[in-house]
Parts: C-alpha cells; sequence; structure tokens
C-alpha cells in the first residue's frame, strides 16, 4: 500500500496544474508528422508492432474505448461524489445527481466514438475501390464497400482516416481532463477511499501511457500522413469542442471541477 500511495502523490504531482494536459496536444501532432517523415524515409526499423496482431494492439487499441470507458466510471463517480461531500457540502441527493451529470461525459465520449468511426467508414467506402484479381472470363464487378471486396478476397484502396489517431488521442486527452479533478480533492491517507482512487489514478496513467505508445507505433507503421494528421485534428477537436468549449456551458456535462475554470488559481492540490 506504500508503494502505491507514493506512486499515486507522485503522480499527482506530476499532472498538477495542467502541465501534460497542456502540451499533449502539441506532442501528438508533433509525433504525427516526425513519425510520417521517419516512416516515409524508410528509417524505421522492423519490429514486432508493425504486426496489426501484435498483443497490445489486439488487447488495447482495438478496445481502447472500453479500457477508458471502464476505468474512468468507477473514478468520475467516485471523485465527483467525495468532491461534492468534502467541498460543496451537497446532500446525498445533490451529490447524486452531480455524479449523474457528469457520467454524461461518458456518454457524450461514445456517441463522439461511434460517429466518427461511421464517418470514417464512409468516407472510406466514399472513396475506394475494389482490387483483385479476377477469373478468366469473369466481367469486371462493381464493389459498394470495403466488407463486400473483402468477401471476394479483395484488396480495397479508399481514404483511411486513421481511427487509432483520432481515438487515443481522444482518449488520452480526456483521461488528463478528468484526473484532474484530484488536485481538489483533501482525502485521509488511511481510508479506503483513497486507496481504491490511487489504483484508478495508476491505471488511467498507465493507460494514457499505452494510448501515447500505440500513437507514435500508428504514426511509425501505418496510414498515410494526411490520414493520420486529419485523425489527430479530429480527435484533438473533439477533445477541445467538449472540454474548452461546451463543458463551460450550463447545460451539458460540466467540467471535473463545477464552477472552477480548469486555469483558475482556485484550482488547487492537496497531496
Amino acid at each position: 500500500m506504500e508503494r502505491l500511495e507514493r506512486c499515486g502523490r507522485w503522480l499527482r504531482a506530476a499532472l498538477a496544474r495542467g502541465r501534460v494536459r497542456r502540451r499533449l496536444p502539441v506532442l501528438l501532432l508533433a509525433i504525427a508528422v516526425l513519425g510520417s517523415a521517419l516512416k516515409d524515409s524508410e528509417l524505421v526499423p522492423d519490429t514486432p508492432l508493425q504486426n496489426k496482431r501484435n498483443p497490445l494492439n489486439v488487447y488495447f487499441v482495438k478496445m481502447a474505448w472500453a479500457w477508458t470507458l471502464w476505468l474512468l466510471l468507477p473514478f468520475i463517480t467516485l471523485t465527483t461524489y467525495e468532491l461534492a461531500r468534502s467541498k460543496f457540502l451537497y446532500g446525498r441527493t445533490k451529490s447524486a445527481l452531480l455524479v449523474l451529470r457528469r457520467l454524461g461525459a461518458l456518454l457524450v465520449g461514445t456517441a463522439v466514438w461511434y460517429l466518427c468511426t461511421g464517418l470514417f467508414l464512409y468516407v472510406e467506402n466514399l472513396t475506394g475501390e475494389c482490387s483483385l484479381q479476377g477469373k478468366p472470363g469473369q466481367p469486371p464487378r462493381l464493389y459498394a464497400s470495403k466488407q463486400e471486396c473483402h468477401q471476394d478476397s479483395g484488396v480495397w484502396n479508399g481514404f483511411d482516416i486513421s481511427g487509432h489517431c483520432f481515438l487515443l488521442s481522444y482518449c488520452a486527452m480526456m483521461i488528463l481532463e478528468e484526473v484532474a479533478v484530484l488536485e481538489a480533492l483533501s482525502i485521509e491517507r488511511s481510508s479506503k477511499l483513497r486507496v481504491l482512487i490511487n489504483v484508478l489514478l495508476v491505471s488511467l496513467c498507465f493507460l494514457t501511457v499505452i494510448w501515447v505508445f500505440m500513437f507514435l507505433s500508428t504514426a511509425l507503421y501505418f496510414h498515410d500522413f494526411s490520414q493520420k494528421l486529419l485523425g489527430v485534428l479530429i480527435g484533438l477537436s473533439a477533445w477541445y469542442g467538449t472540454y474548452r468549449v461546451w463543458y463551460l456551458k450550463p447545460f451539458s456535462p460540466g467540467l471535473p471541477l463545477p464552477k472552477i475554470p480548469l486555469s483558475s488559481k482556485k484550482y488547487s492540490y492537496s497531496r
């Protein structure tokens, strides 16, 4: 438990005052640009990461939103309820309503993930064509979608916006926004709640490291530059449009710290 506490305190200090949160968007854009340059220059060595079946891709990235959702769900619930009770002195009913409101951020995130991935698939189908070796005497066939092409063992060539760059950037930024609530929480070291929140914090930060690392892997081994750049720009736009614009409005899930702007000096940090 002592190691967990030290790890939790170190992560809180590293994340204090939003330094990582402010710098990560620039880092992701730089990775997309430089990674693409290295890929196009053929300077990237062969590694297991270039295989789409590598464990990190199969068990984490392919389920990136599920991992993010199920770790943020208890984290937002516990931290928002504790913040409402201890900082804002809300009763149980009002605290529970605030929790439900904040959990709306996960519904918004799910909608963003669903709509954007659907849009990417639509664009790829709209701009693509199927390449396959036809049998002698067989008339050419037009394919309406990537799925139909693959059913005939063909290769679909379309504009494939990088879903990895979109989702990994969006998930990483969302996690950093939500863990910012810890800057206003002060919980007794001996409490079970502090232990549970530390476990969730360490897990979320570890997950963020995986997302950034796999974002780097995508930049180095997959997609064209324009596909990666558009993917990360959409991911960052979705984050900015929610946490920096919409969530400042009354009719929204709100920020992790209600009524306190993220840049405010009232945004305190308790170790």
